[in-house]
């Protein structure tokens, strides 16, 4: 098993300490340097390059985000954000994402061991993904169309009969996780303000969805906010799960809201990518459009099989265009997936799918 270097960044001393004997403890993985500052860490990588950069964004002489910047431009090396990630710091780690970085984490807890032996899972996992992963340039953003009050999303809409067993309204559910929240973004900003109903699993900590969320409000034609439990899904609007908490779909009569709730985690995430599709595959079934997203482990796979099963339209992003081929590797290979596409085109063909009369779109990648 081939080792992954490390280097550590951070002013702290005790946060440099504890993160190296966090990662030691791994047998595939080692801190082979560490550094205060980024002036010393640009002073060490002239002598020796690692696989991978645990990164704070605060520090002295230079702050994280004008390091990575230069970084990226010059040499470009998988980076991953170790942060504290209160309110106040996530504008910050989503500009590093921006710039390149492959993921944002939490500091380390160190207050138990039970809280220390969660940080080391989650930060051996997120830097054995990183070193699988290419550094992707920032691409040039284009301008966002001005956002039309909601009454020209919702007004005409006409909801069926509340007694009716079965609803016509198609919905697009959606899972990502390592490299995802770039990958969500470019999907989100492709949306048409009438695009069916969206909910969103990405892997990520609490207080750190709400940010994503605003963030991806001011960017996209449609509406974007954090889940909030019994709310309807509505056309032209996107709910991303809360960070923490479950995110399920549920319909009475020909509506469809979501139940947002705690639990335990499953496939090793909380959100979990798969109960939010099976979810969909209970009380969706074939009014459902999927699509799985760049990220590492197998969380959606089984769900996503379990999608197409109940008649479901299921896509995977390729590997060329992943950060890291996991989720949508795992997903193909459980035979869930009925097309995989570079991620430009993701967008595109869950509006095309999901205008398509139910099971055509099947029978039509059937005969291809």
């Amino acid at each position: 098993m081939a080792t992954i270097n490390v280097m550590v960044i951070d002013d702290s001393a005790i946060v440099r300490q504890t993160l190296k004997m966090l990662l030691d403890a791994e047998p595939d993985i080692e801190v082979t340097d560490v550094a205060q500052d980024p002036i010393v860490a640009a002073q060490k990588l002239r002598k020796s390059i690692p696989d991978v950069i645990l990164l704070d964004i605060e520090m002295p002489r230079m702050d994280g985000l004008t390091f990575l910047e230069k970084l990226m431009s010059q040499h470009p090396i998988p980076v991953v954000v170790c942060s504290s990630l209160t309110a106040k710091g996530s504008e910050s780690a989503f500009a590093a994402m921006e710039l390149g970085a492959i993921e944002v984490i939490e500091k380390p807890k160190v207050d138990t061991r039970e809280h220390l032996t969660e940080s080391r899972k989650l930060i051996a996992d997120t830097i054995r993904a990183a070193a699988k992963a290419t550094p992707r340039k920032r691409r040039t953003r284009c301008p966002v169309e001005k956002k039309l009050n909601a009454d020209a999303v919702i007004r005409q809409r006409e909801l069926p009969n509340a007694a009716l067993v079965e609803s016509t309204e198609k919905i697009i559910v959606i899972g990502a996780s390592t490299g995802g929240t770039e990958a969500v973004r470019e999907v989100l900003e492709g949306m048409p303000i009438d695009c069916p109903g969206i909910l969103v699993v990405q892997h990520m900590p609490e207080r750190f969805t709400s940010a994503f969320a605003s963030r991806l409000n001011k960017s996209c034609k449609i509406r974007v906010a954090e889940a909030r439990d019994g709310q309807s899904v509505l056309r032209g609007h996107a709910l991303i799960a809360p960070g923490g908490r479950h995110l399920l779909l549920k319909r009475s009569g020909a509506r469809y809201y979501v139940q947002v709730k705690d639990g335990p985690l499953v496939s090793r995430h909380r959100p979990s990518v798969n109960v939010l599709f099976r979810s969909a595959a209970m009380y969706g079934g074939s009014n459902v459009v999927a699509a799985i997203l760049t990220g590492m482990g197998d969380d959606g796979a089984d769900g996503m099989k379990e999608l197409f099963d109940a008649g479901a339209i299921t896509l995977a992003q390729d590997e060329a265009s992943c950060v890291v081929y996991g989720m949508p590797k795992e997903a193909v290979k459980r035979g869930g997936v009925q097309q995989v596409l570079p991620l430009e085109r993701i967008a595109s063909t869950l509006v095309r799918s999901a205008a398509s009369p139910r099971g055509s779109e099947r029978l039509v990648e059937a005969a291809v």
